[in-house]
């Protein structure tokens, strides 16, 4: 069975950016879609985004989602600067958006004070990105040198959000990429409605532990968002074993486990140092059958968006 792979890397202290560059272009070469580069303390990791955006000036063919929680992340500032990195890297982008506290920016003018769940607050948050990407349309970019009429006002339309958590009023500055927006990933660990999940997110990453339940989970609100399965796709979350001697066994379990839930790829998490990652790359990867594609939408099976920049 063909299906998508991501990787998790986590680059500052433990992993220097010179060390994911190696392990990036191993990762490429031997069939993983995109990386996902993972947020956290700034004692120990560099921001996602910056990271990214030196990645794939060198590794163009890759995919990337970046972590970021809602906590100190204001929503226009963090859907411009994804949108910016999926503009540049030509679609392959995405936002693995985590559920967290609030930002000072939003402190500043929250509507509802006594709304502190972080699950409605991603909610919230996931639904302003979506309306904030979709509030440039490619339409509407004209760059008519004749005129001197850069984009049609008209079809560029402020999202004039006023909700729980959040005030924002858009639109953004620029039009979309050749993926129409940037993919936006749900994480099973958060503790997310599945409502919301169904109805919000492009992909959803979902542990082992958690797989069972939240494969019917989540087949339920799809069912009562009227929303079709092939609109999401669902990754089995795994981490890599250190040893991989066995690689045809292990890919024969990782495949089976997938196929008996359904998922459309595996995110892979990384254990040991670079020298074990790369060896787990290079053994076990191929032996899963790996899916890429031309933007992050594709290589997930995701369908096309309309309105998508060409």
């Amino acid at each position: 069975m063909t299906r998508a792979i991501i990787l998790d890397l986590t680059v500052g202290s433990s992993l220097s950016v010179a060390e994911a560059l190696e392990v990036a272009a191993v990762a490429r070469d031997t069939g993983v879609a995109a990386i996902r580069l993972l947020d956290g303390g700034p004692d120990e990791v560099l921001d996602a985004t910056a990271v990214a955006a030196y990645l794939a000036g060198r590794l163009p063919e890759l995919s990337w989602i970046v972590d970021a929680p809602t906590t100190h992340n204001a929503p226009y500032n963090l859907a411009r600067r994804v949108l910016s990195l999926d503009r540049a890297t030509a679609g392959r982008s995405g936002l693995a958006l985590r559920a967290g506290d609030g930002d000072e920016v939003s402190e500043a003018t929250v509507p509802d004070r006594t709304a502190t769940a972080r699950p409605g607050r991603w909610a919230e948050y996931a639904g302003i990105l979506t309306g904030l990407w979709e509030s440039f349309p490619a339409a509407a970019l004209l760059g008519d040198q004749t005129t001197g009429v850069f984009a049609e006002d008209t079809l560029i339309t402020p999202i004039g959000h006023e909700g729980r958590y959040y005030c924002v009023a858009g639109p953004l500055d620029g039009p979309p990429s050749p993926q129409g927006r940037p993919v936006l990933v749900a994480d099973s660990r958060d503790g997310l409605d599945w409502p919301d999940v169904a109805g919000l997110a492009d992909a959803v990453i979902i542990t082992e532990a958690q797989a069972s339940e939240a494969t019917a989970r989540l087949t339920e609100a799809l069912g009562r968002t009227g929303r079709q399965r092939a609109g999401i796709s669902v990754l089995g979350r795994v981490e890599l074993p250190t040893s991989v001697a066995d690689a045809e066994r292990i890919a024969t379990e990782l495949a089976d486990w997938a196929a008996r839930h359904a998922f459309d790829g595996l995110a892979l998490v990384p254990t040991g140092g670079k020298e074990q990652i790369l060896s787990a790359l290079r053994g076990l990867v191929p032996q899963l059958e790996p899916l890429s594609g031309e933007t992050l939408r594709a290589a997930l099976g995701l369908p096309e968006l309309v309105g998508a920049a060409s």
